[in-house]
């Protein structure tokens, strides 16, 4: 794990998960695009005179100091809000703790105050239904305030999925900022 320095992170500090070996590059073969953005140079130990190329993976995680790692969330769909990086998976994990929810996604959304407001979108849980007061109730209980999603909208069906079968932000956030006319996310995000 390195920070944006390039530096090594110490236990249990948050750093860009970077690694090498035979079977990383897989997914890389014939996709000149996706090499060149994530095959980058190592920094430099003394002695080496060729640059040693490794995977760098836009994962954010952590090493306990036993060597554990522990997934945070992809760099790339963090969260920037009130100065903070916040992952989405922590906040869907908090949801997801309630038992009243299916499925989850949370994204950040345009706010002029925040940078990004919270946004969840969730799907009730098959036993009853899910509401959004109750949600963010359990969610101020738990999460420090700026990781609180500013609006919870509690929907049915599936929601929908990328080619990797993943629920997909992205779409979830055009949709939701299509749908409220480009208007940042509700006011009860601490603005």
């Amino acid at each position: 794990m390195l920070r944006e320095d390039g530096t090594a992170c110490a236990p249990n500090e948050p750093g860009e998960l970077v690694h090498r070996g035979a079977l990383v590059g897989l997914g890389y073969w014939n996709d000149p695009q996706k090499t060149a953005e994530r095959y980058k140079p190592l920094p430099r130990e003394s002695g080496l005179t060729l640059p040693e190329y490794a995977v760098f993976s836009g994962d954010t995680v952590r090493a306990d100091a036993e060597g554990y790692l522990y997934f945070i969330g992809r760099r790339d769909e963090m969260i920037k809000t009130s100065g903070y990086r916040v992952s989405p998976t922590e906040i869907e994990e908090t949801l997801y703790q309630t038992k009243r929810v299916g499925e989850a996604a949370a994204f950040g959304v345009p706010h002029p105050v925040l940078g990004q407001a919270i946004v969840a979108i969730v799907t009730p849980a098959a036993e009853g239904a899910a509401d959004e007061a109750s949600l963010l109730a359990a969610c101020r209980e738990t999460l420090p305030s700026f990781m609180v999603p500013a609006r919870i909208v509690v929907r049915d069906g599936p929601l929908p999925r990328n080619p990797n079968g993943k629920i997909d932000r992205k779409t979830l956030s055009t949709q939701y900022v299509e749908q409220a006319d480009g208007e940042p996310a509700a006011a009860s995000a601490g603005a």
